[in-house]
């Protein structure tokens, strides 16, 4: 008893105030997505609407988290159960025979008549009974444990969330993938047709004798490399094209998409608001939060567990060894039992669960703070990414506009019969690799707006969070049965 009241435990401080503003963004509130589809709308592609909507009815990543959910709810309801009444019907019937080698010799010689000596004796007992059993949560360690699992129920529903959120990101990059690699594709094949023609020329030129062999080996060199690109090609769309049939829940042989360029895709506007305001879109934060507050009840339930248990056992019932007479008053029997046990001596066993979940509430608010710079580091590599990706874009734009015009005055050389094949060569692969360029730069474009969607919490709200905290604890009240 002495022990336990020295056992007092304050929560520490877990706050971690976020900043005022993003580096890379307006200090402004911004409001959050109503649901993922208000983001994917500004792409302006009903393929890829129709491809999230079916990725979030279909992927067996979110199946399995809701699956998880239902885990964690009947994990909850179990941790409950010490906090109501346990009641158990008995019923049974037992036939005995007792040999009268067990009888005493005084009940022998009381027993025997004459010469004769008993045989066996058989006798019947009937019982049916309630027996119930409740123990009093005078300190709250019972209430504690059912706080700590409902708390844990919760984060699988953030949990849930955020493997939704990372779906809908998944998708999103594929598709981007598999536009932009037919832009590649198309690209090589152009690039492929223009340093053939170029090489037939040069093959015309050293047929009439005014070119060499060389200039056409190095020529076949450009034209080799740019066919060599297109298997990788080739195979990346194969790649991400299954890849995103597994994502939708479908077999990859039977799945082919639509579109057919990334430029067509319009570029969305994101506004990503105050740094407060992130915190609360991300359901990943939630659910570390939530972790925090479930081991907080945790380590109040070792607390309690110092402090004596009070039970209270009660039977009620009917009794008899002629099964006609098991409904009579005179059958009843009842028991009542009260039991207090104070623990004294367990081998420091009490007192180290103590300490391990105090170690574990230490862990888990590094995490929670851990997880609050991850969210505030993510947006703000986002909106880089977003901001230098645009820039990056436009100065390749320049230097594909540049390179043609290089190129095309070298063609020109060409035709007039004054052509440096070294320098024909030069533009030619300077044009073809910033044409690539251009496209990845493109791809990395929208996948920096894919990865702000997802900083942002993919229209996870605060509402959202209080509807699934409501449905989980509605689910709870349900199965509780007919106690208060």
């Amino acid at each position: 008893m002495l022990a336990s009241c020295n056992l007092g435990w304050t929560r520490p401080d877990t706050s971690l105030p976020p900043p005022e503003r993003f580096r890379a963004a307006a200090p402004v509130s911004a409001p959050p997505f109503q649901g993922p589809q208000e983001f994917i709308g500004q792409f302006r592609s009903g393929e890829l609407s129709q491809l999230v909507d079916e990725a979030l009815a279909k992927n067996y990543d979110i199946a399995a988290a809701v699956a998880r959910i239902a885990e964690a709810d009947a994990t909850a309801r179990t941790a409950s159960v010490s906090l109501f009444p346990l009641m158990t019907l008995n019923t049974s019937t037992q036939r005995t025979q007792t040999p009268v080698t067990a009888i005493t010799p005084a009940q022998l010689a009381a027993s025997q008549t004459g010469l004769q000596t008993p045989g066996a004796t058989r006798t019947n007992l009937s019982k049916l009974g309630l027996s119930v059993s409740y123990e009093f949560d005078f300190w709250g360690k019972n209430e504690d444990a059912s706080k700590a699992a409902r708390l844990l129920a919760n984060a699988t529903r953030f949990d849930r969330s955020t493997v939704e959120i990372s779906t809908v990101a998944a998708v999103l990059n594929a598709y981007f993938q598999v536009l932009n690699t037919r832009d590649r594709l198309r690209i090589a094949h152009r690039n492929v047709e223009i340093a053939a023609g170029v090489l037939e020329a040069l093959r015309i030129r050293l047929a009439v004798g005014t070119g060499t062999i060389l200039d056409v080996a190095q020529q076949a060199t450009v034209l080799s490399t740019q066919q060599a690109a297109i298997p990788q090609l080739e195979q990346i769309l194969i790649q991400q094209n299954n890849l995103l049939a597994v994502l939708l829940g479908r077999m990859p042989e039977s799945f082919d998409l639509r579109g057919a360029s990334l430029v067509a895709i319009r570029f969305p506007a994101l506004q990503p608001g105050l740094p407060s305001e992130v915190l609360l879109r991300r359901p990943d934060v939630a659910a570390a939060e939530a972790r925090l507050a479930s081991q907080e009840f945790s380590v109040l339930q070792a607390r309690a567990a110092f402090f004596p248990s009070i039970t209270l056992t009660g039977q009620y019932g009917v009794q008899s060894i002629v099964f006609k007479n098991l409904m009579r008053p005179e059958a009843i029997a009842w028991q009542i039992l009260g039991n207090a046990a104070q623990p004294l001596f367990d081998g420091d066993n009490l007192h180290s669960q103590y300490m391990l979940q105090k170690a574990k509430f230490a862990e888990l608010t590094a995490s929670y703070r851990k997880q609050v710079l991850t969210a505030l580091s993510e947006t703000e590599n986002a909106l880089t990414a977003v901001a230098k990706s645009t820039e990056r874009l436009q100065r390749q734009s320049e230097a594909v506009q540049n390179a043609r015009i290089a190129m095309e005055a070298a063609q020109g050389r060409l035709r007039a019969g004054t052509i440096d094949v070294v320098t024909l060569a030069t533009t030619q692969t300077a044009y073809f690799q910033n044409q690539d360029t251009l496209e990845q730069v493109r791809l990395a474009r929208y996948q920096a707006a894919t990865s702000l969607y997802q900083a942002l919490g993919g229209g996870w709200t605060p509402t959202t969070r209080d509807r699934q905290i409501t449905m989980a604890n509605a689910a709870f009240t349900a199965d509780r049965g007919p106690w208060p």
